[in-house]
């Protein structure tokens, strides 16, 4: 595997653990506050973390999915990025 290939690999790794520790420690405060907020960040989270770990995937998956089919996933998984945004911007403007 190339420098970048490896690169992007530990990076979408590093995504996904940091975005589901930031999911656990937001779920753990919904359930303390009762704030409805964190339940929204929480699942802004989940979606970082679906990202990563999707793209972490991308190099193992090759062989039995195929370059298009991986390829696709991979960027119809951005989609996932702009999900994450829109729920912050909802729970930073929810009263």
């Amino acid at each position: 595997m190339t420098l970048p290939g490896l690169l992007e690999q530990y990076v979408s790794l590093g995504i996904f653990f940091v975005a589901g520790t930031l999911c656990v420690l937001s779920y753990v405060a919904w359930r303390r506050e009762r704030d409805p907020r964190m339940r929204i960040v929480a699942a802004g989270y989940v979606m970082f973390a679906v990202y990563g770990f999707v793209v972490f995937l991308e190099y193992p998956l090759l062989p039995y999915l195929g370059a298009g089919t991986v390829e696709l996933l991979e960027h119809a998984s951005a989609l996932l990025i702009l999900g994450g945004l829109l729920t912050f911007f909802v729970a930073l403007t929810r009263d």
